[in-house]
């Protein structure tokens, strides 16, 4: 498959090794890092970033933070920078996140769990019986191998009466666990699954879980007929509260020296697991993954090109918000992002 991504200039990572408590395969993991203290850019280079940025007329707000500190927050139009925002599908990484503390804390057992075991009553009757072998992975991962729910099929699923039952008996396109088919559909059933086995709503959960340690707003969003919240799409956050959850990541689920996420669920949710179909970059538990000039980046992406970048290594976060009512793709709009990152912003850093 050909990359559209100008992140991608290495090879791609081979799965290997198994880390028993979560059930998954991990190798070269991209890890939190913290480098040296302090928040340096090169000035001039980073005042040309963001009058890069400002050029972009998709964008609506940039902030950049290094080590923890903001360094520019900026809305050039649109929303202020402490205004929540719908960030699309960054919310199946946001519901990933709350996924990995519900294995923390022992609401579900594993990855490995089938969406049966871990919500028998969300299968309706008489689906393929491959669905009882979909697992919480597969739903991680958008494997789950049935015909996806986002693109030209979103809004039929969303104008069903019952999303869960409707994405469950959808057709499969592939075996579970096969190969990537872009779905909000799977971080729904997700979503749904996490409701189901901690008796709470998706939206007390990230409240709690999330909003709470972080000090941030969780304004409530989407609910389908039944009254289970969107899995994977039109949360709503600030891009100030976006950077604090981009930092909670960054620095391996540790926020102001407590854990609110383990290190393990941070380690395996960095590992290349499939690959996306479309950008052809990596994808984790919820991130995408990739290299730009010898960096390892994780990264967020919701439709319109709101995005949430992690550069680990560099001590880097940034969050792009953007018009999310035009498309972007990744030879259009979320390419001109990709680049302003790995040309612009990563160059002021490294110079610093």
């Amino acid at each position: 498959m050909t990359s559209n991504s100008p992140f991608r200039l290495g090879r791609r990572t081979v799965l290997a090794a198994t880390v028993a408590s979560l059930g998954c395969a991990l190798t070269r993991p991209l890890q939190a890092a913290q480098p040296a203290a302090g928040a340096a850019f090169d000035p001039a280079l980073l005042d040309r970033a963001i009058k890069r940025a400002a050029g972009l007329d998709q964008i609506h707000a940039l902030v950049i933070g290094r080590n923890g500190e903001v360094v520019s927050a900026e809305a050039f139009r649109g929303p202020a920078v402490n205004r929540a925002v719908n960030v699309k599908s960054v919310s199946k990484t946001i519901a990933a996140s709350l996924a990995g503390i519900a294995i923390d804390r022992g609401v579900l057992r594993s990855v490995d769990v089938t969406l049966v075991e871990a919500a028998p009553g969300l299968v309706p009757a008489g689906v393929d019986p491959r669905v009882r072998r979909i697992t919480l992975a597969d739903l991680l991962t958008m494997q789950a191998g049935l015909e996806p729910t986002s693109g030209l099929g979103y809004g039929r699923w969303i104008n069903s009466r019952n999303w869960v039952a409707d994405a469950l008996r959808r057709p499969f396109v592939t075996e579970p666990g096969a190969r990537m088919l872009y779905s909000t559909g799977s971080y729904h059933l997700l979503g749904a699954a996490l409701s189901s086995a901690s008796g709470r709503s998706l939206l007390a959960l990230a409240r709690e879980w999330l909003g709470e340690p972080l000090g941030i707003e969780v304004p409530s969003w989407t609910r389908d007929p039944q009254g289970f919240y969107l899995g994977g799409n039109n949360m709503a956050l600030s891009p100030l509260d976006l950077f604090r959850f981009g930092e909670l990541w960054r620095q391996g689920g540790l926020w102001n020296g407590r854990r609110v996420i383990s290190a393990a669920w941070v380690e395996a949710s960095w590992v290349p697991r499939t690959r996306s179909p479309f950008s052809g970059d990596d994808y984790g538990y919820g991130w995408f993954l990739a290299e730009a000039k010898g960096h390892r980046i994780a990264y967020a992406r919701g439709y319109g090109g709101q995005m949430l970048y992690l550069v680990p290594g560099l001590g880097l976060t940034v969050v792009v918000t953007s018009d999310p009512g035009r498309p972007a793709r990744s030879d259009g709009h979320v390419g001109l992002l990709n680049a302003l990152l790995t040309d612009a912003i990563i160059p002021a850093a490294e110079m610093a």
